[in-house]
């Protein structure tokens, strides 16, 4: 439910009824990820989506009928051919919804409204709910955040529960994963066996883009669109300033791998080079390929490409490093204008990202959906 955390802090603070049904585990090609919500207030009110239309009215109704019970329930949706008017996947997909009623007077409201509060402001927490076990647990909620790792609220059960799953969600949180994981009512690995779903909120990825330059604008609006947190570096101050990125969230003058040396990045943040001049990319490619980040791109023609990769081995690039160097930047896509390139790099990013072939899935036989690595929008990450 943390992706539509900013919606749902707002109602937590109007004092509103509502339910909420979060994707718990999908199979085949379910169009949402564990984790996509659809709440509804007391008034009908629906936000958010579970499936991107094809059983949101049941789900809908099932959201109702959990304000007006106080119960939550876990629902399993699938692909039904038998009648036309069932309600299913028409995507031929899976997926299980816990449905949770968050009302007013009830203990979970309470962990839940400080789990949104933490993810509409950016903070990193996670959101551990138990899915499947005894009916009185379920859709009970524990909150871990980076600062408080014993964790907040509780499942009411045994307490090594609490310690065992507080210390998962640290794990997932830390991963910037959301998924889901088997555990025993006692807390150990044995005995009656209760799911839970964890949840992460994170703050937004990095994209760094090296070069002020007409691709980069393009770059830095596609880039806020994915929802990364982008900055804009560049040595010469003619070139970088606000009125030619009004979008980037940092414009930073400084030579490039000055300001990589210095600034954080972690394994989501990606690194595009569009500067294409020797003297500020060996320096930074140098630095950048040794560094722990999800994507390292560099723009340039094929020629470009060659006399950069001599020269990085030059200064003691090694080949498994340079194997990581995405070069020239992009997919190939006959891209022209500075928009079309930034569609091209940010493709290839989102492939890199979820395990994408980048080939057109017309006659294709891979997966429409990958089961790859964590979601940057905003706060959740999928089940990676």
């Amino acid at each position: 439910m943390l992706d539509i955390a900013e919606e749902l802090h707002r109602w937590v603070e109007q004092g509103r009824d509502f339910a909420v049904a979060t994707v718990v585990a999908v199979g085949g090609s379910a169009p949402r990820r564990p984790g996509a919500a659809l709440a509804v207030d007391a008034d009908g009110t629906a936000i958010g989506s579970v499936s991107g239309g094809c059983v949101e009215g049941a789900v809908y109704d099932l959201c109702q009928q959990a304000l007006d019970d106080g119960e939550s329930v876990l629902e399993r949706f699938g692909y039904s051919d038998d009648d036309a008017f069932a309600v299913g996947l028409t995507c031929g997909g899976v997926i299980d919804i816990l449905v949770t009623p968050v009302r007013a007077g009830d203990p979970v409201r309470t962990v839940i409204a400080a789990a949104l509060e933490a993810a509409a402001k950016g903070q990193a927490a996670a959101l551990a709910r138990i899915v499947s076990g005894p009916g009185e647990l379920v859709g009970r909620a524990l909150l871990v955040r980076a600062e408080d790792p014993s964790g907040h609220g509780g499942f009411g059960a045994h307490p090594e529960l609490d310690r065992t799953v507080a210390a998962e969600a640290c794990a997932f949180l830390g991963a910037g994963r959301t998924g889901t994981l088997e555990i025993g009512e006692e807390g150990s690995r044995c005995g009656a066996p209760l799911t839970v779903l964890v949840e992460s909120s994170v703050p937004p990825p990095r994209m760094i883009v090296f070069g002020a330059i007409d691709f980069a604008s393009a770059l830095v609006r596609v880039g806020t669109f994915l929802g990364y947190r982008v900055t804009v570096c560049d040595a010469r101050p003619v070139f970088a300033t606000e009125a030619r990125f009004p979008e980037a969230d940092e414009i930073v003058v400084e030579w490039p791998h000055k300001y990589l040396e210095r600034t954080e990045v972690d394994a989501r943040t990606v690194l595009c080079v569009l500067t294409h001049d020797a003297k500020f990319d060996v320096p930074l490619l140098r630095l950048a390929l040794r560094l722990p980040v999800a994507y390292v791109g560099a723009m340039g023609s094929r020629r470009t490409h060659l006399d950069r990769n001599e020269r990085l081995r030059e200064v003691g690039v090694t080949e498994l490093e340079l194997a990581r160097l995405r070069s020239p930047i992009g997919l190939d896509l006959g891209a022209r204008t500075p928009e079309e390139t930034a569609l091209s790099i940010a493709a290839e990013i989102v492939a890199a990202r979820r395990g994408g072939s980048g080939v057109s899935l017309t006659g294709a036989h891979t997966p429409i959906h990958h089961d790859g690595a964590s979601a940057p929008a905003g706060r959740i990450g999928s089940v990676a």
